[in-house]
Parts: C-alpha cells; structure tokens; sequence
C-alpha cells in the first residue's frame, strides 16, 4: 500500500484517532556488494552458542544499507517467538517472489503446517541473518506504527454521511501539486473536477483524514437494497500535496497542551467553528479505489507495495533500497509500553519510511490496532533473513 504519511504509511479516531492525527507526521531487489567482514564491529556482539559456529559469509553492501552477517544466536528471541504465525506473511510474498526467493518458496509452503519448531530448524539451516546498519555503521533506527481504519458510510449522500471520498479526477496529472483538501472544498474549478468521483460518504471529516493518512480503510455501507457490506478504499493515488499535522498546528499555537484526541476533541468541541480552518492545515488528500472484497468473510489485509495482502502484526514497511520487497526481517524494538523480539516479512513502503534502519509496523485493522499503531514510536534493530 503506498501510504501518503501518511497506512504506510503507508503518508484519527475516537479513542485511537489521537495517534494517527499526531503520530502520523506522516518486488525490486538491489544486487548487493560483497564487502570483506569487517575487522571490528562498531558493537560488540554475543559470543555464538556452541551449535552456532558455522564461519561468517562477507558483509554486502545495498543502495541504503550495510548488512554485517552475524550468527543466529544474536537474534534476541529467536527461540521463543512463534515464528508459524509470520508464516501466512511469508506465502503471501511467495505468491509474488523475487529471483533471490523463488527457489526457496516451495520449501517454505511445505513447511505451511509445521510446526514453529520445525519451522526454527528450517530457517538456521537455510537462512543467514545480517544486521542491517546505515552505510555509516549506524545500527538503531525508528520502528513506527500504521493500521487500516474500520468507519462507517454510505453509497449517496444522505442525513450525516456528507463527507466524499473521491476517486482520482482525469485532470489529476494536469497540474502538480493538484488542489489542496482548502482549494478542494471552496474553488469552483477543483469541485467541479470532482463531480462525479464519489464513491462512498462519511459522516466525520476527522474520519475521512483517518483514511487520507493511513491510505486505505474498510468501510461498512448500507447498499441500495438494504444490505451491509465491507468495502475497501485502496490508495489510488494523492494530490501531491505535503502532509502536515494539524496536532502539530495546534500546538505550535498553543492552542493546546494535551497532543492526544481528547485533547484535540476537546478543543474542537470548544471551536466548533474552528474545525474546517484545523482541517485546512494539512493540504493532502487521498484519492481511492473500491476494492472488492468476499462476501461472509474476514477480510484479507490491504495490499502492500509488494503486491501481496499484509498480514496484521507480521508485516512491515521497510525502505526498499535498504531492504527488498518479500524480504523475511528478524525485529528487535523495546517502548514504554510495547516490545517486539519477532519475525516479520517487508512487504510495504511509505514516503515516511526513509532510512537503513527504518520500519512502520503493520498492526491490522480497527481501534485496537490503531491504538497499538498510535503508541509505536520506539528504538529499532533489523536484521535481515537471506538465502545461504
């Protein structure tokens, strides 16, 4: 999904919007170079389990990244994490593998119902893991958060629901930037653009810039014959405008002290008035797609950059000139109040998600995972899985 931060990104909420309004600030693989082993490490590492001895391959060197091999006993919770649970992710990025992957990925789906500790014995014997550090030796980076809202709306616009998201105008590549979500709303040239465009309402326009900056939703509509349905709102493409805070907005103002939603929502129960000039201070706007989804089911995640579903808690955004699409990723972050030692696959990118060291952390879909993703901002380590 390619998360305007924005997901995801991937580029708001009662009760979660807090962390995506304030928080959200926001199949190519690069060949590798081949570096001697370096002769000091800039930390140093545990010394290898007796098992763990097999000799050390060369360092290799990515458009963004170092990767400094290292033994499978330095991974932090590589005995205990369940690792069959990143497994879906895995045969996901399968369905759309890269050169490097192809070979292995029938062996992986017949390891689909192993168990974890089979699946641990698979991966030391067929996998090397590599420290991912920038090219100046830097090893910690920034693990962020996004999740895919569930809202509410409605095919036409009727009582509440008068908040339009629109698909992608015709004279969107006509003029860069495009309109601005102001411009959007009050110039005669840019409504008239998108007449026609809309594809589902809203009832909230705090909700509305939920999706904008997460850059997919799912959507429970009533349709014209009574029945409700999910629907998805794919990313389709953005104005081009840059995303800006409106929390930021109001506390460089002073406007408020207290960045959380309670604290905006307060403020603007205070400023009714006040909510469209909020709104206007960031400019980007996400145009969607309808995604189909089946009916009677849960549905799958929304497609990340890779091309593939993501799978909630097993999937990251990563910068794909430090790290390849379908790239299985060993992650190590520690928070106040969320720590993560586990196997996660990259299958996403974002405009945000710029760095060697750098992930947004893909945590499903609804107020529970957006009130994970809205906590996440935290210290990172990355090592990277790759064929032996």
């Amino acid at each position: 999904m390619q998360k305007p931060r924005f997901l995801t990104r991937r580029p708001l909420r009662v009760g979660f919007l807090m962390a995506a309004i304030v928080g959200m600030l926001a199949a190519c693989s690069v060949a590798p170079v081949v570096q001697a082993p370096p002769t000091s490490s800039p930390s140093p590492l545990p010394m290898p389990s007796m098992e763990d001895t097999r000799p050390l391959p060369p360092a290799l060197v990515r458009e963004q990244s170092r990767w400094v091999p290292v033994h499978w006993s330095v991974l932090p919770g590589v005995d205990t994490d369940a690792v069959n649970e990143a497994w879906p992710a895995w045969l996901q990025s399968c369905q759309r593998p890269t050169p490097d992957w192809r070979a292995l990925c029938p062996e992986i789906a017949q390891l689909a119902n192993a168990s974890a500790n089979e699946q641990r014995r698979w991966l030391r014997e067929k996998l090397q893991p590599y420290r991912v550090e920038a090219l100046d030796q830097r090893g910690e980076g920034l693990l962020t958060g996004y999740y895919e809202p569930t809202l509410t709306g409605s095919r036409r616009a009727q009582g509440a629901f008068q908040v339009p998201l629109y698909a992608p105008p015709a004279q969107l590549g006509q003029r860069k930037p495009w309109f601005s979500r102001q411009e959007m709303e009050i110039l005669p040239a840019a409504r008239a653009a998108l007449r026609g465009k809309e594809l589902l309402y809203l009832a909230d326009p705090v909700e509305a810039m939920v999706l904008h900056i997460q850059g997919s939703g799912l959507v429970n509509v009533t349709e014209p014959d009574g029945r409700q349905r999910w629907v998805r709102m794919a990313y389709a493409a953005t104005n081009d405008q840059p995303y800006k805070s409106i929390g930021r907005w109001l506390l460089d103002r002073r406007l408020i002290t207290d960045a959380s939603w309670p604290g905006i929502k307060a403020w603007i129960d205070r400023n009714p008035s006040r909510m469209n000039e909020l709104l206007w201070q960031n400019p980007r706007v996400v145009f969607f797609r309808e995604e189909a989804l089946p009916v009677g089911s849960v549905p799958p995640g929304p497609k990340g950059a890779q091309g593939v579903p993501l799978t909630a808690e097993r999937s990251i955004a990563v910068d794909r000139r430090s790290i390849p699409y379908g790239t299985p990723v060993w992650m190590k972050s520690t928070g106040p109040q969320t720590s993560f030692d586990r196997l996660v696959l990259a299958q996403d990118t974002g405009t945000a998600i710029v760095g060697a060291v750098r992930a947004d952390y893909y945590a499903g879909s609804g107020p529970a995972a957006g009130e994970l993703a809205g906590r996440l901002k935290q210290p990172l380590q990355l090592w990277a899985l790759w064929p032996r």
